[in-house]
């Protein structure tokens, strides 16, 4: 690859663990190039996908910033996005989704947040939620999210312990692709294998409970894309990830209680949102025929 704008040391990692057709990674790794402070490198780190499509897509940009690595086997998503944590060589990460875009001043506006916040080891920007065609989307699941559970501050925000813990537990207002972390905080702890799609939620309330910090930055700098082919997507069709959220939600009640945080304790065993949204779905799914998921759904939004 050729020498670009990489003259200047990079102080951000950018990491997209990538599986699937490259449909929507060339808009991504675009959207990293894009970006007017060019302090980054960019990883895609290729879960044995068959094919060359991805490894050919990321030799097009012929960017010396941009680094490719295909594993020899595939090893799932958890697996990857330890790859990505692992890869970064800079004192901050991001692990992007493949499918979800950085706007132009995503790298200038963390760099600047870090900067003023040394102590925070979370950074979560604002966040505009796009559909499969890039356009904008809104819908019930980012509503509630960002206009009832996000915390409202039009300036940036420290947060930690158990306000923070209990916020989170009554609906993860958290956008994953989205957040940048410290790397040596990270670091320092691992994605539990046994919750397969709340594996993001799960390491950071791990990280909350040892006293991290969360830096909550008002700008809208990241696209998140939701769109129905999405892993987490067709994991709620069949209600099968709600199993899950119950094993996850008793988990966190039991470190609330060790850590004394009775307000998270209380929100993990209610769970009110995640009921809810199991409930919001469950029509959809009778009127597609699939009856064992609306089991599941019911059983999540109505059981103990």
């Amino acid at each position: 690859m050729s020498t670009t704008p990489g003259a200047v040391s990079p102080a951000i990692d950018i990491c997209i663990p990538h599986w699937g057709e490259p449909d929507y990674l060339r808009e991504a790794i675009a959207s990293v190039i894009a970006q007017t402070d060019p302090r980054w490198h960019l990883t895609i780190i290729d879960d044995a996908y068959p094919g060359d499509a991805a490894r050919e897509l990321v030799a097009s940009f012929d960017d010396s910033r941009i680094a490719y690595v295909k594993k020899e086997h595939n090893e799932g998503i958890t697996a990857n996005f330890r790859s990505c944590v692992a890869a970064a060589s800079t004192g901050l990460v991001t692990v992007m989704g493949n499918d979800d875009q950085l706007l132009p001043e995503y790298v200038a506006t963390i760099l600047r947040a870090s900067a003023v916040a040394p102590e925070a080891d979370i950074i979560q920007p604002g966040v505009r939620v796009i559909d499969a065609e890039g356009a904008p989307a809104a819908t019930l699941v980012d509503s509630v999210k960002q206009r009832l559970l996000r915390p409202r501050a039009t300036r940036p925000v420290l947060l930690a312990g158990d306000r923070l813990g209990a916020g989170l537990m009554h609906g993860d207002w958290l956008y994953w692709p989205s957040l940048t972390f410290r790397t040596e905080a990270i670091r320092a702890f691992s994605f539990r294998d046994e919750f397969a799609v709340i594996q993001d939620l799960a390491l950071l309330m791990d990280m909350f409970f040892a006293g991290k910090r969360l830096l909550v930055v008002p700008d809208e700098v990241f696209a998140y894309r939701r769109h129905d082919e999405s892993a987490s997507s067709l994991l709620l069709l069949d209600g099968s990830r709600f199993a899950g959220e119950r094993s996850f939600f008793r988990l966190a009640a039991s470190l609330a209680q060790r850590h004394r945080w009775p307000r998270t304790r209380r929100a993990a065993r209610l769970h009110l949102t995640s009921r809810a949204h199991a409930l919001s779905l469950a029509p959809g799914a009778l009127l597609r025929g699939k009856l064992a998921a609306v089991g599941r759904m019911l059983r999540h939004a109505f059981g103990p």
